[in-house]
């Protein structure tokens, strides 16, 4: 790999590969008529959620209000699932202001939330879509049993300002079956009910091409696929070629023959392992390990020589490339290996 005329630590993005991820997940799910909302958590970039509607994604998915603020400012972004519990009056009056701007739908999985949003739309022209989020396995958040689910969807449909709209859930990995059944379960107690369940909502990029797996699912989000990164090349779902983020780093002390350190540390790479070992794929050198990470170092050991000298530049495929995009401010586009520019990360740091 050339050397880059670029300051390091950097984050780079090669949209070539980026649009090719896209397109080629599209192209799975209209085969499978599945309608796909990616999750805008990984790249938090409007262009990119912009290329993802034009390729035919239905809407986005978005973990919090400032996130999905930020994609209405940037773009064109007319249909938003927020998939995360919505506490507090001036969490909710942000999350009305938005509902106003475009076609809007959350999740809740107690009657806390959901009473904490019925009073923030009980007077709204139109009420506010719910889905139930539900743990089928995944043991985040969620409802726990089927049953929970159909009491909780009822509850919700009965307050003011809200319309029960759906399940939501996270699978666990490699669970389909479990999860279909789960969620059967609760669709058939729900209509008992007399109530509709028009979405069922599920994703992740691990079994992204087995999503078919399970029928039952209405819609499918993914966030990763866009960019792949080390923990879905060592799942097998892409490989090194269908990875668009990579971290620039540049060496900055060799101690000895096999040990470097190299300009990115936890504050770019993240400290997030994933059941890995290291802290990120280098590019054309896998002979090599980055085995630690202070804050602005990353230390890359090697069983012999390391063959690098101060100045050097590596690419580095991160484990989790979500994290990274939250790291910096700026992410420098490419093509290939022509560099377009910076691009402001316009979602980054939007936690609240």
């Amino acid at each position: 790999m050339p050397a880059l005329a670029i300051d390091t630590p950097a984050v780079l993005v090669d949209l070539d590969i980026a649009e090719a991820n896209v397109r080629d997940f599209q192209s799975y799910c209209d085969r499978h008529g599945l309608a796909l909302r990616p999750h805008i958590k990984t790249h938090k970039l409007p262009r990119l959620a912009q290329y993802q509607l034009q390729q035919g994604a239905i809407g986005i998915t978005c973990q919090k209000i400032t996130e999905a603020e930020a994609m209405v400012a940037g773009g064109d972004m007319r249909d938003i699932l927020i998939t995360y519990n919505i506490l507090g009056a001036e969490k909710v009056a942000r999350l009305r202001s938005l509902a106003q701007q475009v076609k809007l739908s959350v999740v809740a999985d107690s009657m806390v939330v959901a009473q904490g949003l019925s009073a923030g739309f009980a007077d709204a022209q139109s009420p506010l879509p719910v889905l139930v989020e539900c743990d089928t396995g995944a043991h985040r958040c969620g409802v726990a049993t089927p049953e929970e689910a159909a009491h909780l969807a009822r509850d919700i449909n009965a307050l003011p300002g809200l319309r029960f709209a759906g399940l939501m859930t996270y699978p666990p990995t490699g669970g389909a079956a479990h999860v279909a059944d789960w969620l059967g379960r609760a669709k058939q107690l729900i209509e008992a009910e007399g109530l509709a369940v028009p979405v069922i909502s599920s994703g992740g990029s691990p079994d992204m091409w087995q999503a078919h797996d399970m029928p039952l699912a209405t819609e499918y989000r993914i966030g990763t696929y866009i960019y792949n990164d080390r923990s879905l090349v060592s799942r097998g779902t892409c490989n090194w070629a269908d990875c668009a983020l990579t971290v620039l780093a540049t060496v900055v002390s060799t101690p000895t023959e096999n040990r470097a350190v190299i300009d990115a540390g936890s504050k770019v790479l993240t400290s997030d392992l994933l059941g890995l070992a290291g802290y990120g794929h280098v590019c054309d050198r896998p002979d090599l390990c980055i085995d630690q990470l202070s804050e602005e170092h990353g230390r890359i050991t090697c069983a012999g020589p390391t063959g690098l000298k101060v100045g050097d530049q590596l690419r580095i495929v991160p484990n989790h490339a979500c994290v990274v995009s939250n790291m910096l401010e700026h992410v420098v586009l490419m093509r290939g290996n022509h560099i377009l520019g910076r691009e402001p990360v316009s979602a980054r740091g939007q936690v609240w």
